[in-house]
């Protein structure tokens, strides 16, 4: 049996990892092998790649150096953590995947989304998420969680107009596939997103699997 891919987007401060541990609860209540992850990340190679692009650095980093480590440390993840747990029938839940890639290099960067696309093809071949869950908040109310977690990373240190730019390609994004994509008000309490998401997540697997 094939497995399911799920991942969860969202802006600074959407909460996307605390509610990745609880629909991984959810899921394991009803028996399935839940494999969790990130991005960059997910494997001790592409976390030390993960390191390059978060840590502030005096040394600009290149749009396109940023680019390609962001698909050098996919296409590790992909091969190491991802297909297999895909193979072996668990659920992959990931905190960001390439739709991240559009919203921060695209969207932020101004990287031709062609060019994503190029390098999304050539990693991913046909590889998708079956659903994709956005957290979404004003980016005010972002900025400020991601704040008040302390010391800010290379992409959190970003101008305003960066993040804006940021949640309106993910919006962009899911408006253009809405069978994929849901949408989640991020800003309400964290028990009312998580009640929303106890509720909703049957008929999301359901439309998943479909």
């Amino acid at each position: 049996m094939s497995g399911l891919f799920i991942t969860l987007e969202g802006p600074e401060g959407a909460g996307k990892s605390t509610n990745r541990e609880f629909i991984a609860g959810r899921l394991r209540e009803v028996g399935m092998e839940v494999q969790l992850t990130r991005e960059p990340g997910g494997t001790p190679l592409a976390e030390r790649i993960r390191e390059l692009l978060l840590a502030p650095s005096e040394e600009p980093m290149a749009v396109d150096t940023e680019l390609l480590l962001m698909f050098a440390a996919r296409a590790q993840h992909i091969e190491q953590v991802i297909r297999p747990a895909l193979a072996r029938g668990a659920v992959v839940l990931c905190d960001r995947f390439t739709d991240a890639t559009y919203a921060y290099q695209g969207g932020g960067r101004g990287v031709p989304l062609a060019r994503i696309a190029q390098l999304e093809a050539f990693v991913q071949g046909t590889l998708q998420p079956d659903l994709t869950l956005i957290f979404d908040l004003p980016v005010e109310v972002g900025l400020a969680r991601a704040a008040a977690r302390g010391r800010l990373d290379r992409f959190e240190q970003e101008a305003r107009g960066f993040f804006d730019a940021v949640r309106q390609a993910y919006l962009a994004r899911a408006t253009a596939n809405p069978r994929r994509y849901q949408i989640i008000d991020a800003s309400q309490p964290l028990a009312d997103v998580q009640a929303h998401l106890n509720k909703a997540l049957p008929q999301w697997l359901e439309l998943a699997r479909g």
